[in-house]
């Protein structure tokens, strides 16, 4: 949630910021509900302070003299009055919080111009995309994939996007969520096994409602959300609380399955383990100053890329145009690895910034050295996601023997070099 205050007094920084994501808000009316709610709020207000400075005055009068008759029944009036005016405040305010929900996040001065993925930057690249397997090919192409990953028996138990993973398959999955976690927890993040399920507060919290309604799976029946993400719980772990200084930043590292219903996804980029509607990702959460926020940017995103590396699989770092930036995120980056089968970069993490956005709707907040409540920024990155490293390690590793040489990092938690199918 952006802060009231800046809008009240830069309305047209707000309005150039939005209009650099490329979104449709009317600002117009979200300024005229504001003004509208702060006006009816000072009305009942001062009609409080009447009643207030007039029970004062008739307590000093004796009762049933003329003046105490006469005060009884202006103040029924004014109780009267309060009570109308209170029950349009309530109707009032209700639209203005969502109004102001409705409010993105504003992009980092960093952040380039642009409409479409298309505009955005490449920051950095690792690794050569040329020195992978001669005999490459799609995932889903690889003789005995079925046999590991099976798509079918997945749709027919639940529907498209949930796969069965079996043999060497779950081991892998097994391999890769071990590791992940090892390494955030070596880079200095606190694991965390969190709940996968949220309610509605904690979904509005991180900016996931209202703006992504039609992608979470919901259980009407609770209220609840599956996560479409770790960072939703664990952003929340912190929500109405005040955090010592001295604590930050804060680091926590949690791995969940997700859950996305990827409304509107359809052709090539579905394919495979491209797109799922569940699937298994470690996430890094940091709660931190606002102060040093950027640079723990940096160091979040290094701590993606090391893991990369580590897996030896080729990369370039996105920085996200204004058009591609989410509704929440400040500033964001996205990781993407070379597939070779199919020659093509498959996002596996987004790094972001989401200032005091997402602070602000959950009340997370530290004491300062003066002593006062100030918000923490927040950020948050994949460190993995599996389904598009599994990918990725499938065809850049395929061997002339119809295996899959793991790479030296994986071979402690897999047991062995090679990946078989069947």
């Amino acid at each position: 949630m952006l802060d009231p205050k800046l809008l009240r007094e830069s309305p047209e920084l707000v309005r150039a910021a939005i209009a650099k994501k490329h979104l449709e808000v009317d600002l117009d009316a979200v300024l005229a509900l504001d003004a509208a709610w702060r006006a009816q709020l000072t009305e009942v207000e001062a009609l409080r302070a009447k009643q207030k400075a007039a029970n004062t005055e008739m307590a000093k009068l004796p009762k049933g003299s003329p003046e105490f008759i006469a005060k009884v029944q202006e103040m029924k009036a004014v109780s009267a009055e309060v009570k109308a005016r209170e029950a349009a405040l309530v109707e009032t305010e209700a639209k203005h919080k969502a109004a102001m929900l409705s409010l993105p996040n504003l992009p980092h001065a960093s952040v380039p111009e642009g409409r479409t993925p298309e505009d955005n930057v490449t920051h950095a690249t690792w690794g050569d995309v040329n020195a992978l397997s001669p005999v490459a090919k799609p995932h889903w192409e690889i003789p005995g994939f079925d046999k590991i990953i099976d798509f079918g028996r997945g749709s027919k138990v639940t529907g498209a996007g949930f796969p069965f993973y079996v043999g060497d398959g779950a081991k892998i999955v097994r391999a890769l969520l071990q590791f992940f976690l090892d390494e955030a927890v070596a880079a200095g993040y606190t694991e965390v096994n969190p709940p996968i399920f949220v309610n509605a507060a904690s979904a509005t919290a991180t900016g996931q409602l209202p703006d992504k309604e039609g992608q979470m799976y919901e259980a009407p029946a609770d209220g609840f959300y599956a996560v479409p993400t770790a960072e939703v719980p664990l952003t929340n772990f912190f929500r109405d609380e005040i955090l010592d200084e001295s604590a930050l930043p804060v680091k926590r590292a949690a791995y969940t399955p997700c859950f996305r219903r990827e409304a509107g996804s359809y052709g090539k980029d579905v394919r495979g383990l491209n797109r799922l509607h569940q699937f298994d990702k470690v996430e890094l959460l940091k709660w931190v100053h606002p102060t040093q926020s950027y640079d723990e940017l940096e160091k979040l995103r290094a701590d993606a890329e090391n893991l990369l590396r580590k897996l030896e699989l080729p990369y370039r770092v996105l920085l996200m145009c204004g058009g591609d930036l989410g509704f929440s995120q400040a500033k964001k980056y996205d990781l993407e690895v070379w597939a070779a089968g199919q020659k093509r970069w498959l996002e596996v993490s987004s790094c972001s910034n989401f200032e005091s956005f997402q602070a602000r709707r959950a009340q997370i907040r530290f004491r300062n050295a003066d002593g006062k409540p100030e918000l923490v920024h927040t950020l948050n990155g994949s460190g993995l996601a599996v389904p598009r490293v599994l990918a990725a390690l499938l065809e850049n590793n395929l061997q002339p023997d119809g295996t899959v040489k793991l790479p030296a990092a994986l071979v402690p938690y897999f047991g062995r070099d090679t990946l078989r199918f069947g």
